[in-house]
């Protein structure tokens, strides 16, 4: 019996520590990456100020979701706002080479359930996303959380988030 346990979690995470900072977070690689119209278009414009692109576009999946009608999604969505923010999500998408689910299209669907429901979501996996219910893929195996914009940008750009380890418990 080993007397250092290690949990499913501690495995998952030591498997993606890019580099470990010491008395400072650690640098993850994110393996999957979801994103939708709100937190992504500033993280979009900030890689284009900076002149870079997106380092892994086939590990971000992009859906139109938390702007967008229940029914009816034929039809002009009606706040300003909100459209705007949509056609941005796919005007990105499509100029970064990124998966997207718009509206209309049969996957498409709420940001945090996309993954599970077409097997992007695997154990072991790192997953984020700019909304908080992404830890809800943790059911399935995998270590995952919600980001900020300037976190989505980060991760769009190096497919990697500094994070410190988060805290769990040891049981023998």
């Amino acid at each position: 019996m080993s007397t250092n346990p290690t949990t499913l979690f501690d495995k998952v995470w030591d498997a993606h520590v890019v580099r470990k900072i010491e008395d400072g977070p650690d640098v993850l690689f994110i393996d999957r990456h979801f994103i939708h119209e709100v937190t992504s278009p500033v993280a979009f414009l900030g890689i284009e100020n900076r002149g870079i692109g997106v380092m892994y576009p086939q590990r971000t999946f992009a859906t139109a979701d938390h702007n967008t009608p229940t029914i009816n999604q034929h039809l002009p969505v009606a706040d300003p706002l909100s459209a705007k923010q949509l056609a941005a999500l796919s005007s990105n998408a499509e100029k970064y080479g990124i998966s997207i689910w718009a509206l209309g299209s049969p996957k498409n669907g709420i940001v945090h359930v996309v993954g599970p429901e077409n097997g992007i979501t695997q154990p072991g996996m790192t997953i984020v996303c700019g909304d908080s219910h992404t830890s809800t893929h943790g059911a399935f195996g995998s270590i995952a959380f919600g980001i900020g914009t300037s976190e989505v940008e980060m991760v769009l750009s190096s497919q990697c988030i500094m994070q410190p380890n988060l805290k769990n418990a040891h049981y023998c």
